[in-house]
């Protein structure tokens, strides 16, 4: 059935890139740093590892792709325990990517039907909840620990559209003259994130303020494509420092190299790329200051990466 519903270590060198325009990087000593942590895979020969999204306990949601070529949704636990494959028991391809997990482990994501469009669902515990908004296209991306969420949808009209739903109510926006926008987080203030994809077809950053203003273009220089995944409130030093809005996400160079990328409106950018990797993404970003992304190897295989943010305003 498907329902309209509101659900309750090494270390490694960093460049530091201005945004274009107003917003420069800061030169305050508590400017950001990037620090590895671990590596993981989901298990088995030949799976993709492709992490989206992690909470604060650090349980995180993701994809991985089989050998044979096939998507599935997981979870791994804080305590590195993986889930087994999520596949929405609607897709008969199955096709399931997950998306974005809660504090109390509420997974959402997206999958393929039996007419190929694609829907958004919801997993709490092991009981899946169909949900869309537009019946050819709905995918969720995020959800926050409040159960509101975003995501993208294809209306009528045919434009991709980003949208989040706060308290039940659903609101669908785009960024202007773009051709598609995707939401792809929500965080504790109600400041999404994302992507949107121009006239051109070039993709860029920008991020959603809670009263629905969108700021855009946000772009390291010298990218060619920008995309950002997931955004958060960090944990602050109250004496030192007001809460700062945090977005994660990746770039691409003029030569083809894709780079992880750190945000802040206050304090621009930070590239962080996996040593010896020519694609580093970053996906997901707790208020801890825990990062989850991903790197592809010289054979191909994309492995999962965590990562911590230091900044002198956080708590330690």
């Amino acid at each position: 059935m498907k329902i309209s519903l509101r659900l309750i270590g090494c270390a490694v060198g960093l460049a530091a890139l201005a945004l274009t325009g107003a917003l420069a990087q800061s030169d305050s000593p508590d400017a950001f740093s990037i620090q590895f942590v671990s590596q993981f895979d989901y298990p088995g020969t030949g799976n993709q590892t492709r992490p989206q999204k992690i909470n604060s306990r650090g349980d995180i949601a993701g994809v991985f792709v089989d050998i044979n070529g096939i998507s599935h949704g997981f979870t791994r636990l804080a305590n590195g325990t993986f889930s087994a494959p999520i596949d929405d028991p609607n897709s008969p391809t199955p096709f399931t990517e997950g998306r974005g997990i809660n504090d109390s482990r509420l997974v959402c994501g997206d999958y393929t039907d039996s007419a190929g469009a694609f829907e958004g669902f919801f997993l709490a515990g092991h009981t899946f909840t169909n949900y869309d908004i537009e019946p050819t296209f709905t995918i969720v991306l995020g959800v926050n620990n409040a159960g509101d969420f975003s995501g993208s949808v294809i209306p009528s009209s045919g434009i991709q559209s980003g949208f989040v739903s706060i308290g039940g109510n659903v609101t669908e926006f785009a960024v202007t003259n773009a051709t598609a926008t995707l939401a792809y987080q929500l965080n504790t203030t109600n400041t999404s994130c994302g992507y949107y994809i121009d006239s051109a077809g070039v993709t860029h950053g920008y991020w959603r303020d809670s009263d629905g203003t969108i700021h855009a273009p946000i772009d390291p220089v010298g990218s060619t494509s920008t995309i950002l995944f997931g955004n958060t409130v960090l944990r602050h030093n109250p004496r030192r420092r007001h809460d700062l809005n945090i977005m994660v996400g990746r770039y691409t160079d003029a030569a083809g190299a894709t780079h992880g990328i750190l945000f802040s409106p206050q304090q621009g950018f930070v590239v962080y790329d996996f040593p010896g990797a020519t694609f580093t993404s970053l996906n997901g970003i707790n208020e801890r200051g825990v990062v989850v992304g991903r790197y592809t190897d010289s054979s191909g295989i994309d492995h999962g990466i965590l990562l911590k943010v230091k900044n002198g305003s956080m708590r330690r």
